[in-house]
């Protein structure tokens, strides 16, 4: 059995691993290039003064962040485990993580910090899901969005996985971002691949990923319970477990 990783290839190794465990080859596609700014240590400098908290809605934030400036000195606020994960491998020792989406992350900033002690940092890519600043700025913190990087859509996948795409023989694919599976939707029909789908199961980390793929044929979708790389990663162990990799039809959600 093969499974598809369509994230960036910093972030594949841990799940690279996972699913070899399985017994399942990782076919690794990333469908985001991330490119780190040309002067983020120039633009990011002036946004620490006089901050508190630095907030991360990704692990590639952390580590443009990192690339940007020596500060581990702040309380680092993390939307997910792999983020909280990522800002501790960089350094940072104070750090915290919402288990969860921006939503979760702005309801945390809000039980932990006071807008009179500072601004709040967002080390953020171009393009953002969810508008945390709004979310916070509501309750009084001024927050100053960092963009640091820049996550680039692949434009075609490679011949290898075309290949196998248009052979079947890929049976499980995951996906971690609405962008990101907007990108594969965009590509699968741009290769004229759209049918392969009808033999594999789709693993999406949130409902709004899951909507992202709503246009493809798929065998079955499996939605993580919540928007974590551990639960997804146990949707995936369930979907092996109950043979709807490799079995079955229709959407199971």
């Amino acid at each position: 059995m093969r499974a598809l990783i369509t994230r960036p290839r910093e972030d594949c190794a841990a799940l690279a691993a996972h699913l070899t465990a399985h017994g399942i080859v990782p076919v690794i596609e990333p469908l985001l290039t991330i490119r780190f700014a040309a002067d983020g240590a120039g633009d990011l400098a002036p946004l620490l003064d006089g901050a508190q908290a630095v907030l991360f809605t990704s692990a590639n934030g952390v580590r443009a962040f990192a690339a940007a400036s020596d500060r581990r000195d702040l309380p680092a606020f993390a939307v997910g485990d792999a983020s909280a994960a990522a800002a501790r491998a960089a350094g940072f020792v104070a750090v915290e993580s919402a288990h969860g989406n921006v939503a979760d992350l702005a309801a945390l900033v809000r039980r932990r910090l006071r807008p009179e002690n500072g601004a709040l940092v967002h080390a953020a890519a171009h393009a953002v899901a969810g508008d945390l600043g709004e979310a916070l700025g509501a309750s009084g913190f001024a927050v100053r969005r960092a963009v640091l990087y820049d996550a680039v859509p692949a434009t075609e996948f490679n011949h290898a996985t075309a290949a196998l795409l248009g052979a079947g023989g890929i049976e499980l694919a995951l996906f971690f971002s609405p962008r990101t599976a907007a990108s594969f939707v965009r590509l699968l029909h741009a290769s004229g691949l759209s049918e392969a789908c009808r033999t594999m199961t789709a693993l999406a980390l949130s409902p709004a990923v899951s909507a992202a793929l709503a246009s493809l044929p798929w065998r079955a979708v499996r939605v993580a319970a919540v928007p974590s790389a551990a639960a997804l990663l146990d949707a995936l162990d369930a979907a092996i477990a109950e043979g709807i990799a490799i079995a079955g039809t229709g959407q199971g959600r």
